[in-house]
């Protein structure tokens, strides 16, 4: 019998694996459309996906029962993701090489924690400091492609774009705590309002062209596999996971796994910098969730979510 632990593996996994590929995906798109055609195309797509999704598992009738406040709060959330997210994701993509784009990204996982200091009054441990080291020793060495010495950095803008959306989908993440709402209403509601803004900012910075179809395709597929169906079946995966933990902890496994397909379908090569960088990130974060860890190994890890 197949138990709902090992089907919330299924769904990490697979979401995993899909992350994995969009990197790629990016990049090679990127080449057929510009950032803000990629993201009109994906958000659209993945605002229909979802819309159709609430109408399989009947619940659209929750839409009626929303209030002022529910849909103030999903205008916010829309603003910050998936329209300024992907807005600077996507051009930090078209700027840097995916291979410094995509664990730069990553930092997220330590920048909310420096976030909820403030914000959720979290208090800070000696670890916590280390960790933050670690991790923003990893930015350094790829965004100067392990030249510390010299200390250059040949796209200042596209790293800042690469670190300021993780600030930006830390904040959103720390927000998403506090709504307690059906997970894919709120999906849905935060793509449709987001998907709003991105074609208010598509029709006043951008002029309207036929695309080629390999970037309608690679748009499709973000919109599909980054946005869409994917956060459906990480939300899954969570929800049938015993505890939160041992779902969430396994994220940090995908871009090791992007670095692979980077390689082999973008075709860069990968720098030892990139990889060196990744790790001290990842190794960053893994420090600062060591409590989580070790109550992983112990089987007395945190609530389920």
């Amino acid at each position: 019998m197949v138990t709902n632990q090992k089907k919330s593996y299924f769904y990490a996994i697979l979401s995993i694996l899909f992350w994995s590929t969009v990197a790629s995906v990016f990049k090679i798109t990127l080449r057929y459309l510009s950032y803000i055609e990629l993201l009109m195309i994906s958000t659209l797509v993945s605002t229909l996906l979802l819309y159709f999704i609430l109408i399989a598992q009947k619940k659209t009738g929750l839409l009626k029962a929303l209030n002022r406040h529910d849909l103030g709060l999903s205008i916010l959330m829309g603003f910050l993701s998936p329209f300024l997210y992907y807005l600077f994701v996507f051009k930090a993509y078209s700027l840097l090489p995916a291979q410094q784009a995509q664990p730069l990204n990553l930092i997220w996982g330590i920048v909310m924690v420096i976030l909820a200091i403030p914000i959720l009054k979290q208090k800070v441990k000696a670890r916590t400091l280390v960790a933050i080291f670690i991790s923003f020793t990893g930015v350094i060495v790829i965004s100067t492609e392990g030249q510390l010495d010299l200390l250059q950095i040949k796209s200042p803008l596209g790293i800042s774009l690469a670190l300021g959306s993780s600030v930006l989908w830390s904040l959103y993440w720390l927000i998403n705590t506090r709504d307690h709402r059906d997970p894919l209403i709120r999906l849905f509601l935060n793509f449709c309002f987001g998907t709003l803004f991105v074609f208010i900012y598509f029709i006043l910075f951008h002029p309207i062209r036929i695309p080629e179809i390999e970037g309608i395709a690679g748009a499709i597929y973000t919109g599909l596999f980054e946005m869409g169906i994917t956060f459906y079946f990480w939300l899954k995966a969570l929800k049938l996971s015993e505890t939160t933990a041992k779902i969430s902890i396994l994220i940090y496994i995908m871009p090791f796994i992007s670095l692979v397909f980077i390689h082999q379908l973008v075709g860069e090569k990968i720098l030892f910098s990139s990889f060196v960088g990744l790790l001290l990130i990842v190794g960053g974060i893994l420090l600062e969730k060591y409590d989580t860890l070790r109550g992983i190994f112990n089987n007395k890890s945190g609530l389920k979510g």
